[in-house]
């Protein structure tokens, strides 16, 4: 009796690459199909990916940046603080700035179902 050979479908998901040209939808399943990628951007329908980032140009610049909204939010209700965090802009654009603030309820983001803001936050640093 001779037997045929079952071939497997192949489900291997490509890697993102700076320069990519994507939906959301795909950016996200490459996205997650990299967990050690620390940070990747879609504007415009492209992949951006970082470089190394250096103390007196952006580490010292942020801290401070985060300091100051920070401090905002402890005195001014009903704000929430992010950093690092990713924004579903729209379909062609999925950003993940160093810092955010958004009005909690009735401003003019969402958080997702999935944890992920949706929608422009108020202010994006």
């Amino acid at each position: 009796m001779t037997t045929t050979p079952v071939i497997a479908a192949s489900l291997t998901i490509p890697p993102l690459e700076n320069g990519d040209k994507l939906t959301r939808w795909e950016f996200e399943r490459r996205y997650q199909g990299m967990p050690h990628l620390k940070k990747a951007e879609l504007i415009e329908g492209i992949v951006y990916m970082a470089s190394p980032l250096r103390i007196t140009q952006h580490g010292e610049p942020h801290a401070h940046i985060m300091l100051w909204l920070g401090f905002y939010k402890a005195f001014t209700p009903y704000l929430q603080l992010g950093d690092n965090c990713t924004v579903r802009l729209d379909i062609d654009n999925e950003p993940q700035p160093d810092a955010l603030l958004r009005i909690d309820k009735g401003g003019q983001s969402i958080i997702s179902q999935d944890d992920y803001v949706e929608g422009a936050p108020e202010l994006i640093a």
